[in-house]
């Protein structure tokens, strides 16, 4: 098949599920096709938006035959909108895609002994789940290919929009009418927002031309009802400024801590800018079981409040902590993991290389009333060294939660050297946990796996792996 010559395949199969929200078809030479928002069960017809030589990509143009598994999704933005991708797929089926998902990689990317791996534990939220959600204000709103087409080649007037960036698109955003990854008054805050930037003429941003006003807003709901709220904008007016949060005061129940931010930089981020207090006590707090957890606006915090609790307690299971113990939170960040397991050890040593989450996580563990808790801040190959063991104590578990791209080639080696009884990793990318697996395949052996399922209705999967020392 040539990228030159074929373009377009028509009444294709979709025979199975592969990975990271994709299916795949097999073509009668035996050459396998990736597509996203296809199942199994699906006949389509596709454009090769990638071709290699055994492989190819695909993006479906139409569905003609729906797989017997599909069901109508819940919202208004399927399809368009860039998360909730598996809306179509009924939960219980997705759970079974992300338990193969999690098996399939292990298997094939480790190539190691491993136990059966248990069922996946699925959300007992499957909607309104999200303790935090972003949206953007943008001078573009995303044109679907049916208004594209619509116009018949006429020029298309701008708009302005208030929701999620399309998929792939820096500069343009999907409005958002209504959502449902989190709770009230998240819907209700889009209706006001667009209201008062309409009547007000409050100028959203373009990200083409970096100029503008209003950027983002970022909501955070805790499940002990508080409510934190940021307003992110490109530069100070103080007047359309304080106006527009005295709105928000007014017509948003519930707020509890309302902050603004000035962002002129290129790109979205803000952990290295000032976030200011314009209301409330500048955090909200979240709980876990009886611990208690300090979030304020650039802190990390696991992002489904309901199974964070479900995650921590098959970590701390997996842990088997019986009290005198010296136990390494490796990826702490605000030190949520090692405060949940603290009760069953000793000691506590959470290490993070951003200093401002170390400095939430010793708050967290002073709320707490935790002194067996300490936290530092540095790059963990570099602490844990024989003066950091001599003054600390030698990890009897460690505990290690890394970012989708999976521990650096440097720590695994650190590990091995270690040689801890126990460790326990936390992943949220399988493919990267597998792995690292190999790795320390030559001193540990996996010897349970469990799945849990944080983020229903998208193909992310976190995935539990106990290692433990091999005898020799």
């Amino acid at each position: 098949m040539s990228k030159r010559t074929i373009k377009k395949l028509i009444n294709i199969n979709i025979s199975a599920y592969a990975a990271e929200g994709k299916s795949l078809a097999r073509l009668e030479d035996g050459k396998v096709i990736f597509v996203e928002n296809a199942i199994p069960g699906d006949t389509i017809d596709l454009l090769i938006t990638k071709d290699k030589k055994s492989w190819a990509e695909g993006r479906m143009t139409e569905l003609i035959t729906p797989s017997p598994d599909r069901i109508t999704p819940f919202c208004q933005h399927f399809g368009i909108c860039g998360g909730c991708k598996w809306q179509m797929l009924p939960y219980q089926k997705q759970l079974e895609y992300k338990q193969q998902q999690v098996n399939d990689q292990l298997q094939r990317i480790g190539q190691i002994e491993l136990p059966p791996i248990q069922t996946i534990i699925g959300s007992k939220q499957e909607r309104f789940y999200r303790n935090k959600l972003e949206f953007t204000f943008s001078q573009h709103r995303y044109l679907t290919h049916k208004e594209i087409a619509a116009a018949d080649g006429a020029p298309l007037t701008a708009e302005q929009a208030l929701g999620f960036h399309a998929p792939g698109l820096f500069d343009k955003v999907v409005p958002i009418s209504t959502c449902w990854l989190q709770g009230d008054p998240t819907n209700k805050l889009l209706e006001v927002l667009r209201q008062c930037t309409e009547e007000n003429n409050l100028q959203y941003y373009n990200y083409k031309k970096h100029e503008g006003w209003l950027r983002n807003v970022v909501l955070r709901i805790a499940t002990t009802g508080e409510i934190l709220l940021n307003i992110v904008m490109q530069h100070e007016d103080k007047e359309k400024r304080e106006a527009l949060l005295e709105h928000l005061l007014k017509y948003i129940p519930g707020i509890t801590t309302l902050h603004y931010t000035f962002n002129s930089k290129v790109n979205d981020s803000i952990h290295d800018i000032d976030v200011h207090t314009y209301f409330g006590k500048g955090f909200i707090e979240e709980q876990l079981e009886d611990f208690r957890f300090k979030i304020s606006p650039k802190s990390f915090f696991q992002t489904n409040t309901y199974q964070a609790e479900t995650l921590y307690k098959v970590t701390r299971e997996f842990a088997g902590l019986i009290g005198n113990e010296i136990l390494y939170d490796l990826y702490c960040g605000t030190g949520s993991i090692g405060i949940f397991c603290s009760k069953g050890a000793k000691k506590v040593i959470g290490i993070e290389v951003i200093e401002e989450a170390i400095a939430d996580a010793k708050e967290n563990a002073t709320m707490n009333n935790l002194k067996h808790c300490q936290f530092y801040a540095g790059d963990i190959a570099q602490i844990c060294n024989d003066a950091f063991f001599a003054e600390h104590g030698k990890p009897d578990v460690i505990i290690t939660d890394p970012p989708r791209a999976g521990m650096h080639e440097k720590l695994v080696k650190q590990l091995l050297a270690i040689k801890a009884p126990k460790i326990v990793y936390v992943s949220c990318n399988p493919a990267t946990q597998a792995r690292d697996l190999q790795l320390l395949d030559e001193a540990y052996k996996v010897t349970k796996l469990q799945p849990v399922d944080m983020f229903p209705h998208t193909h992310h999967i976190e995935n539990v792996a106990l290692l433990e020392l091999k005898i020799k």
